[in-house]
């Protein structure tokens, strides 16, 4: 879009790459899960660390459903943002052409 002052430039590419790399991230972490799961006792060595990570694949849990919920939201209203800002870019490209030439036609 525009580049002169007091008008609106994005970069359509860059959006949609932040938009690509926001559901990246999404998809990790509704994958990501308990980094001691499989393993017991005789692996990790002790009760109170297996325990530890139990607890924290719990509270994980409740906080990664969160945050996957808020990066895949994220990521629409990026990628929407992109999407709209293509689509006045070429409105209003069109607009102009129908201008010039209506502007053309009458002189």
């Amino acid at each position: 879009m525009g580049g002169s002052e007091g008008q609106l430039q994005a970069d359509l590419d860059r959006i949609q790459e932040c938009a690509d790399a926001i559901l990246t991230i999404h998809d990790s972490f509704s994958n990501s899960a308990n980094p001691a799961e499989g393993y017991g006792m005789s692996e990790i060595g002790s009760e109170r660390v297996l325990d530890a990570f139990d607890e924290f694949e719990s509270n994980w849990s409740i906080r990664r459903e969160k945050l996957t919920k808020e990066l895949e939201d994220l990521g629409g209203i990026v990628a929407g943002a992109a999407e709209l800002y293509e689509a006045i870019d070429h409105e209003l490209a069109e607009a102009l052409r129908e201008h010039d030439a209506q502007y053309e036609e009458a002189s």
